[in-house]
């Protein structure tokens, strides 16, 4: 097998795309040029390509290759750079930056708005991923496991994509509840895109030293199998404790290799089962690779806007009534009237709720799974959905004034935590151990 080439999606649904070219590029195997600013405009069923106010070229779908591939990808000279990508999308630290990338790309027309996409191997794309989600000063033998997980997610999700499994059902919706599931992989146009809805890609934007680079040439080719059938990895920042199972997330079906592990030195010590139980381990700070506070580590492993984030492995919010039934009626399009009790109906294995049981004076309603309840509590994303609820009553009043939430972890929680195998790489665990803890089920092969 070689390795495939991949479309990942840079922006999307734009009524414009400015965008810096540099060194020389042929468009549509007819064009050539050279460093330049320029921006495509959607016109009818064409795009319109101008350079100041000046249209030098249209056609239906803009084709860019550079007349020679990066070697040094450090030092591209051939690469083309977009200001304004957004990064972070609805989460709590979305923001805007500079982006520069290497390869193909093409911006096409669809509906009278552009998408850009990149065109780039594998490789090339997983050597940005890695030193995207995580630091390039990580510990080297956390991101070399790193580049299996993301590599064995990328292509699983190509196989996916192969056999249609994207038209699956991903929502149920009564009269009384709305579950929903996102997953990852629901692009028609391109194969991922490039932020965290799939796997954070900001091109050479990061690649400020070499240690992603060998990271991923060091495990050319390499993934996890089961059953030999490549894994569908999943990670997250921080599984607060215990890792998340498949099926809580998204879609009903259970992967032997995604089950749930205490993510300690004995992975295999027992969890909590009842909601006593979940109470006081989210309430607690028990013993876990992911929950550290050496400053130093974070600040080699994280990049800078998730620095931001100092309460990941425990956190606590307070919401108030006022507050809620309004996001209630933003995010759901329910008038609850006043919020008499949040209830958690159905807990996974790490206590994240994949049912949330809303009672209002005027309307009860379920809603699920996992992060259609983080949208629905919070104006961006709440850390994790593994909270437990504690209502506050002004005296003589049975309708709570606001209610707190106590939450463990940072993201959804299923197959590899990234700050917990980030510490066990500081602490002396080889790249292969790291994923035998997270993933014990599953066999690593090189298949190209």
């Amino acid at each position: 097998m070689k390795q495939p080439i991949i479309k990942v999606g840079i922006i999307q649904n734009q009524d414009s795309i400015t965008f810096n070219i540099f060194g020389e590029f042929i468009l549509n195997n007819k064009l050539k040029i050279k460093d330049r600013k320029l921006t495509a405009i959607p016109n009818g069923k064409k795009i319109f390509l101008k350079e100041n106010d000046t249209i030098i070229y249209s056609d239906e779908t803009l084709n860019f290759v550079p007349v020679k591939n990066n070697y040094n990808i450090e030092d591209a000279k051939y690469r083309f750079e977009i200001e304004n990508v957004m990064i972070g999308i609805d989460f709590h630290w979305e923001q805007k930056e500079r982006e520069s990338f290497e390869g193909n790309f093409l911006i096409i027309n669809k509906n009278n708005m552009l998408t850009l996409i990149n065109e780039i191997e594998v490789e090339r794309y997983l050597q940005s991923v890695i030193a995207s989600e995580m630091n390039s000063e990580s510990p080297f033998e956390y991101l070399k496991a790193h580049s299996i997980v993301s590599r064995s997610w990328l292509l699983a999700q190509l196989e996916n994509r192969k056999k249609n499994y994207l038209k699956e059902q991903k929502f149920q919706i009564t009269d009384t509840e709305k579950i929903i599931w996102h997953d990852k992989t629901e692009h028609e146009d391109f194969d991922v895109c490039a932020d965290d809805h799939c796997q954070r890609y900001q091109g050479l934007t990061r690649l400020k030293g070499n240690a992603a680079l060998l990271a991923v040439r060091e495990t050319f080719g390499m993934v996890l199998t089961y059953n030999q059938k490549i894994c569908d990895t999943r990670y997250s920042k921080c599984c607060g404790g215990i890792t998340e199972e498949f099926q809580n997330v998204w879609q009903d079906t259970y992967y032997p290799y995604l089950k749930s592990i205490r993510d300690s030195r004995n992975s295999n010590e027992k969890k909590p089962e009842s909601e006593n139980e979940f109470e006081n381990f989210i309430k607690s700070n028990p013993d876990a690779y992911c929950n550290t506070t050496d400053e130093n580590l974070l600040k080699k492993v994280l990049n800078e806007f998730d620095l931001i984030t100092k309460d990941f492995y425990r956190w606590k919010i307070e919401i108030k009534q006022l507050a809620l039934k309004t996001l209630f009626e933003i995010k759901l399009g329910i008038d609850f009237g006043e919020i008499k009790e949040l209830i958690p109906l159905e807990r996974g294995k790490s206590g994240r709720i994949k049912k949330l049981k809303i009672v209002g004076t005027k309307k009860e309603f379920t809603i699920g799974k996992e992060l259609e309840i983080r949208r629905a509590l919070s104006e961006k994303h709440l850390y994790s959905s593994a909270f437990v609820i504690e209502p506050v009553f002004k005296e003589g009043s049975d309708i709570p004034c606001k209610f707190i939430l106590h939450g463990a972890g940072w993201g959804h929680g299923v197959g590899f935590c990234q700050i917990g195998g980030a510490v066990m790489a500081s602490e002396g665990k080889k790249f292969d151990e790291i994923l035998k803890h997270y993933f014990p089920d599953a066999d690593l092969v090189k298949i190209y």
